[in-house]
This record gives structure tokens, sequence and C-alpha cells, in this order.
């Protein structure tokens, strides 16, 4: 395979075996190709123009996997919900890390692969539905400027799963800067072997933050490092109103991607207690929780961390709250200023946060399309439509002109920035859903066409019609199921 492109430098196999189990995916019976990614293959240094479909297919369902690939799945923990767990790569097969042309380290991984020694009850398998949905919405996060895993491809299996009713099995492929996670430092530490943990923060030190190998407390800075790259993602979630859905800390990857796409959605009408996912009864992963969640989940990071911070445990926990504690600011600090970027505002103004909060207050009241409102008020001129007639609306709407004349760069770099940062287009949760069923039926071409749509989700252009509108009263989707 190696005419191919693969690199292959599986460095986590030299971790402790504690944290993997090297084991193939399973084989399945007739893989059929669904879709590959040849953007994304390309920029990996990736070429299957060689291979007939059949043998692709063969390769991305796992039953013929490159010679230098290492197989092995992750064992991991996480607290889900709130309630601490062992866990692990229970339907999940790493192929390895591949090394880019540009000596980038890229993890490929599997999902729907089979049973491994972490599926509990689970089949280790995989429905065509929620794997589609994980092409789409982590393609389009990509789009958006966000970070996240990406979809290479999808394949069918040939084989049915029962999920409530049968459904075709598919297989994706993940690539990720690594699926190291908050929860892979919370199973390190519950085996309570400081020394496992610290092997464990080398190595990720090593491959995500080389800078801070020489730092005077490594545990800290890096503590301090994932925490800023957590802020910088939930911003760019907010920007776009993506509700990711189960924030466990097995699901946040230390490489501050978005990693996991379960229950996710996009918000349309503006509320900021929105929450789609069919398990979330309680709210904790709604939409405006996502800032607290994350630093919830920091905090539990520190936890796993505190040998490592400071022999003196109370000294430890004092360095650790004083860390995890300035959350908060750093990322109101950071909305605050995406937030400007969305209204095309330069500098800052001690009137802006009332400014903003002014607008998403009548949004809330008038359920106003989150994603429609800002791309309207990055046209030029007043946004037209009865909703933009009212009088609270108009007040706001000559505060906010006012507050534009005052920038140091004029109205043409205002509306730049603006577009720049409010999409004209999302995966709208009832087109997913709708796309999605007509490709369980065996009709792709839908699902061609949203993916196409999405590639510029910035532009402004005649084939995103079809997509820009919010779902009637008889096509809201009010729930979003993990698909597990």
């Amino acid at each position: 395979m190696k005419e191919y492109g693969f690199q292959f430098d599986n460095s986590y196999l030299n971790l402790p075996d504690r944290f993997y189990t090297r084991l193939d995916p399973l084989p399945v019976a007739a893989p059929d190709m669904v879709i590959l990614n040849d953007d994304l293959a390309a920029s990996m240094g990736l070429d299957f123009s060689n291979l007939s479909k059949k043998e692709q297919a063969a390769l991305f369902a796992g039953n013929s996997l490159p010679e230098s690939s290492e197989s092995f799945a992750q064992a991991y923990a996480g607290h889900q919900f709130g309630h601490f767990t062992m866990l692990g790569d229970g339907r999940a097969h790493i192929w390895g890390e591949h090394i880019t042309p540009d000596k980038k380290r890229l993890d490929i991984q599997f999902k729907g692969s089979g049973r491994t020694s972490y599926s509990r009850s689970a089949d280790g398998r995989a429905a065509l539905g929620p794997m589609l949905r994980e092409y789409i919405i982590s393609e389009a996060m990509h789009a958006l400027g966000i970070p996240t895993t990406r979809s290479l491809a999808v394949v069918t299996t040939g084989e049915d799963v029962f999920r409530e009713t049968l459904l075709p099995g598919a297989i994706l492929t993940r690539i990720a800067t690594s699926h190291i996670r908050v929860g892979t430092f919370e199973f390190a530490a519950a085996q309570g072997d400081k020394d496992l943990v610290e092997t464990l923060l080398d190595y990720t030190i090593d491959r995500h933050d080389p800078d801070l190998k020489e730092a005077k407390n490594k545990a800290l800075s890096f503590l301090k490092s994932v925490m800023e790259r957590q802020a910088d993602l939930i911003v760019h979630w907010m920007r776009v109103g993506f509700i990711h859905g189960v924030m466990n800390t097995d699901n946040m990857a230390i490489s501050g991607e978005t990693i996991d796409y379960g229950p996710c959605a996009f918000m349309d009408a503006y509320d900021p207690n929105t929450v789609f996912s069919s398990i979330d009864h309680m709210g904790r992963y709604a939409y405006a929780n996502q800032p607290v969640i994350a630093q919830w989940n920091i905090a539990r990071l520190a936890e796993a961390l505190l040998p490592l911070i400071d022999e003196n445990i109370d000294k430890a926990v004092q360095l650790a709250e004083e860390t995890v504690n300035a959350f908060p600011v750093l990322y109101k600090n950071k909305w605050l200023t995406m937030m400007r970027t969305k209204l095309g505002l330069f500098g800052t103004q001690s009137a802006d946060e009332q400014l903003i909060s002014d607008l998403l207050d009548w949004m809330q009241k008038t359920r106003a399309d989150y994603t429609n409102t800002f791309r309207d008020l990055s046209q030029n001129g007043k946004p037209s439509g009865k909703i933009y007639e009212a009088k609270a609306f108009a007040d706001w709407y000559a505060r906010w002109q006012k507050r534009l004349q005052q920038n140091t760069k004029p109205i043409k770099s205002s509306l730049c920035l603006m577009k720049n940062s409010n999409p004209a287009v999302i995966p709208r949760n009832h087109k997913v859903e709708e796309i999605l069923e007509t490709a369980n039926a065996g009709d792709l071409k839908p699902f061609r066409d949203l993916l196409s749509a999405l590639k510029e989700p910035y532009k402004d252009r005649e084939a995103l019609k079809p997509y820009q509108s919010p779902p009637a009263s008889n096509e809201r989707v009010y729930q979003t199921f993990c698909g597990t």
C-alpha cells in the first residue's frame, strides 16, 4: 500500500500497553464505497485513484489494511453526564499515525469497525445514518474554519445493524491530530500510578505542545495550553450556533479539535437553552452551558494532573484552582472579541457588551433565526422583512449604526469582517435528517448536494437557497440521537 502514500509512524504504541489493545478490525461481508473525500486525501499525500471501487471499499472497511499499519483500540475513561466511567474504543480501531508530506502527524481511525476489548455489551458496529451525519457535520465545521476531526471515507458493510429497527451498517474513516482526550488522562490517573500520568503527559506535550518541553512546571503549563485551546473552540461553536450535545470528558480532545459528532446540531431560532440530544434530559449540554461544561471538564483534567503540578498536594490544588478559575474571564474576553466580529465592530468600547446583549435578547424574544439574522446584518443596508420592522429592532439598529460610525475602519471593512464571520449556510438539522432518510433508502444525491453547498459557507450563491430557510413547524427536529 506504500504506493498510495501511506507513511505510518505509530508513536502511540510506544506508550505502556495499558493505554491500548492491539487488534484488527473485524472483516465485513460485502463492503461498498459510499464516499471518499478526495480533497482531504490529497492534502494528506494519499492517492487512491489506482484502486478499483471494490479495492477502495475493502481498504476503508478494514478488510485489507496497509502492511505498515498497526491497528489498535485506545483505553480511556470519562465523566459521562457527570459520572465517572472506565471506557475505551468500543467500536473504533486506529490504523496508526500517518505522516503527511508537510510532516503533520494524523491518526487514521475507523468507527463502526467491530467489537473490541472495551465494547462491553455493544456490538461494535455503526449504522449508515450516524456515519453520514458525522461526515456532513465534521466537513461543514472544517469549511466554517472550526478545529475538527475530519472524515475521509464512508463504506457500507453489507450487514444490517439493529437500532430499534434494522439499518444498513457502515464504517467511517476519521482523521484527527490525535485521539488523546481529557478522559485519557483520567484513565491514567485512575491507575494510581504517577509515573503513568507523567509518561502520558510527556508524550502529549511532545505531540501537541513541544514548546512546553522546557517549561518550569510542565503539567501546569500544559493545563493552561489545553484550556486556551478549549476556550477558542467553544467560542467558535457559539459563533455558528453549534451544539455538541455530549460534552463528556471522553469527548474533549486535548488537541482542541471538535470530536465525536453524536446528537449534535446547529441552532435555528436563537435560544440559549436549546438542547437537541435525546439523552440530555436536564439540559446539561445546552448551547449556553457549553463554556461552563468546558471549564468543568478542564477541572477534571487538572485533578488528573495534580501529582505532577506540585509534590505538595495543597499547593498543587491551589495552583490548579487558580488556573481553572481563570477560565470564565478568558472565555468572556474571547467571546466578546468574536461577537464584535459578527457585528463588524473594530476596537473596543464599554457599551459594546450591552449592544451585543440587547440584540441577543431581542432575538430570543422574537425567535429570530440565529444564522440568518447575523447574515442579514452583514448586507449593506437595513435588513428587510416583517421581523425587522418592530420598534425594538429599529432602536437597536440605530444604536448599532452609531457604533459602526465610531469604528477605526470604514463600513466596507466592517461588512467584509461580518461576511467572513457569519456563515450564509449551515447544515440545518431538518435538512440533515431528511437527507439521511433518503441515504438509508439508497439515494445519495441529496447527501452529495448538501456537501457541495457546505463547502464555501461564507460565499453567497444561488445553490444555497434550498438550505438557508429555518424549518417550518412541521419540519422541526426536536431530538437527535447518538446513533450508537
